[in-house]
C-alpha cells in the first residue's frame, strides 16, 4: 500500500489524549459513516517520560475509499488540533 492508495489507513497523530479524544468524537459525528476511530498513546522512541508520546487517532478506509474531500477534512481536522495525517 502506498500514500495515495484510497483502502490505506490513516493516523491523525496528535499530542496529548485530550486533542485525540475530541477529534475521534468530531470525526464520528461529522462522518457517522466511518468506523468508530480507534484511539493509541505512541510513546516516542527512546523515551519513557509520559509527556513524550503522541497520541493516534487511527482511522479504517470506509468501503469505497478515502477521496480527496474526506482527507482533506482528516487534514483540517488534525491541524485544528495541532497535529497532521499520515498514513499506516
Amino acid at each position: 500500500m502506498t500514500e495515495n492508495d484510497p483502502h490505506t489507513r490513516q493516523l491523525l497523530v496528535l499530542p496529548d489524549r485530550d486533542a485525540a479524544e475530541e477529534a475521534a468524537e468530531t470525526l464520528a459525528a461529522e462522518l457517522p459513516g466511518l468506523d468508530q476511530p480507534e484511539i493509541v498513546r505512541d510513546a516516542l522512541a527512546g523515551e519513557d517520560d509520559a509527556e513524550d508520546a503522541q497520541w493516534l487517532v487511527v482511522l479504517d478506509p470506509p468501503a469505497d475509499g478515502w477521496t480527496p474531500a474526506l482527507l482533506h477534512t482528516l487534514d483540517t481536522l488534525a491541524a485544528t488540533h495541532e497535529g497532521w495525517r499520515e498514513t499506516a
